[in-house]
């Protein structure tokens, strides 16, 4: 907010012939002078806006349409609904590469995974690279990192460069809510402390990520997972997707690396989906306890809050479950920008934005600049004023073993374009037009008359490989060998 300040002094010029005032006349001149330049100086300093806190809130596996308030009618949310309607929810919203780490570490440096030595999950971020923690601190913020880090180690109690590590718990044999509980705990304890200094705040929740128990991962966790978040008896189950029934041209790089859930039939995927809502619902109430804490010691004024997801959720669509896919349900999650009084309040369907604009959409909130490698660019021009100049198009990675390559997906205003990286053959191409075809079900990549528009695609991704140094980065080796996933047809009772 701009303070617009009119000086009404009036200044008498000298007039010829005139005798000069006395030496009283001047020091009580004087005197006003100085008076009116305190008074104006304190109005001035009173009314100038402070550096915001800033407050980001990430979840994990959390799909871009999953909120009540972009028009789910199978879950309630109201406290992302709150932080929605004192902001700008964007829905062309997509991770920078849809796996745990690498989009994390994404999101706090504003850089590619592949810049930053981050292919895989459980991966630190490359040494000299700073990240938030290390930007705020420097520019006297009191900067805190409470939960899920994984840029390597999960959850620790040291060690995030430039954060006061707040973690007093771990993930290992609990259920994430329990977790995200504690997680909440350590942050509101931090919000109650008396400080100088405007706060820097992460807070970096689990759930859902719980879903991936019930989709196939080995747990001892499974029959409490369905005791909280399965459904009772008689209660309506969400349909399956529209794009639930396959491609009858699907490619078979999709059918290989697809999820498997042979005992799977209908009820259980509803089922499935069901759960996936309930545990959203519970990491949203968490969410509401952080935002009454912030109101609770009168900061919601002063705190610029950002929502976001580390990546999206299969949830059915296209018989996928997890992540590791570019479809939207897997790439595109919720953004959220929010400072009460103000950002404007809207859902925005139209700008492409991306993991990488977090960061410097809240240094340029905050009046910091950030390093001049960040790809992301601040949001906040398009927050305040829709019509301004922004990207075309933008991009998003999966790396898979050094021999491999990565995989990388193109969406511009109208297609995405995917490009499935393959053994010892030309990479799979998949082409769609997201304003007819939503779903992704019609691919493009092999129709003659849309051939100029796979070819723009395609000296889109180069020009951005060679720009990111992505063809002088190659794929890393996993930190974690493989491991085959376990499935289940066990069934929610």
């Amino acid at each position: 907010m701009t303070a617009r300040l009119e000086q009404f002094a009036e200044q008498r010029p000298n007039v010829k012939g005139q005798p000069c005032p006395s030496w009283q006349g001047r020091w009580i001149a004087l005197l006003a002078v100085f008076t009116c330049s305190v008074v104006t100086t304190g109005w001035i300093a009173a009314e100038a806006p402070r550096r915001p806190n800033v407050l980001i809130i990430t979840t994990d596996q959390q799909r871009v349409d999953a909120a009540s308030v972009v028009g789910n009618p199978w879950l309630k949310t109201p406290n992302l609904d709150r932080l929605a309607s004192q902001g700008v929810y964007f829905t062309k919203s997509y991770c920078s590469y849809p796996l745990c780490s690498p989009s994390r570490a994404s999101l706090h440096t504003g850089r590619f995974p592949h810049e930053i030595g981050v292919d895989h999950n459980n991966m630190a971020i490359r040494p000299g690279i700073p990240v938030s923690g290390e930007l705020f601190r420097d520019a006297g913020y009191e900067a805190a990192y409470a939960g899920k880090w994984h840029c390597p180690a999960v959850y620790p109690t040291e060690g995030i460069p430039g954060f006061q590590v707040l973690n007093r718990t771990t993930r290992q044999g609990k259920l994430a809510r329990d977790v995200d509980a504690a997680t909440i705990e350590a942050a509101i304890d931090f919000l109650k402390q008396p400080r100088q200094k405007p706060f820097y705040l992460v807070v970096s929740l689990i759930n859902p990520h719980d879903i991936c128990l019930p989709a196939g991962e080995a747990s001892p966790l499974l029959e409490q997972i369905w005791q909280r978040y399965g459904p009772t008896a008689g209660i309506e189950l969400p349909p399956l997707p529209p794009n639930f029934k396959l491609a009858d041209n699907e490619p078979a790089w999709l059918g290989q690396r697809r999820p498997k859930h042979p005992g799977w039939d209908e009820s259980q995927w509803r089922r499935y989906i069901y759960a996936y809502y309930r545990m959203v619902e519970d990491v949203d109430a968490q969410i509401g306890q952080l935002l009454d804490a912030v109101k609770e010691i009168g900061a919601q004024n002063n705190t610029l809050i950002v929502f976001t997801s580390d990546h999206g959720e299969g949830l059915g669509c296209h018989q996928w479950t997890g992540k590791m896919m570019f479809f939207d349900a897997e790439a595109a999650v919720p953004l959220i920008v929010s400072w009460e009084g103000v950002t404007p309040t809207r859902i925005d369907r139209e700008h492409l934005v991306s993991t990488v604009d977090v960061l410097p959409t809240i240094c340029d909130y905050a009046g910091i600049k950030p390093p001049s490698d960040v790809r992301g660019q601040s949001l906040r021009p398009i927050i305040e004023n829709p019509g301004a100049p922004w990207r075309g198009f933008l991009v998003s990675e999966i790396a898979h073993t050094p021999a491999l390559g990565r995989s990388f997906m193109v969406r511009t205003a109208r297609y995405k374009y995917i490009r499935l990286a393959q053994a010892n053959s030309e990479p799979v191409e998949l082409l769609f037009d997201m304003e007819g075809d939503p779903a992704e079900l019609n691919n493009l990549a092999g129709k003659t008359d849309m051939r100029p528009v796979l070819e723009e695609h395609r000296r889109i991704l180069e020009q951005w490989r060679e720009a990111t140094g992505e063809k002088s980065n190659p794929v890393q080796p996993s930190p974690k060998p493989a491991r085959p996933q376990k499935q289940r047809a066990k069934k929610a009772t």
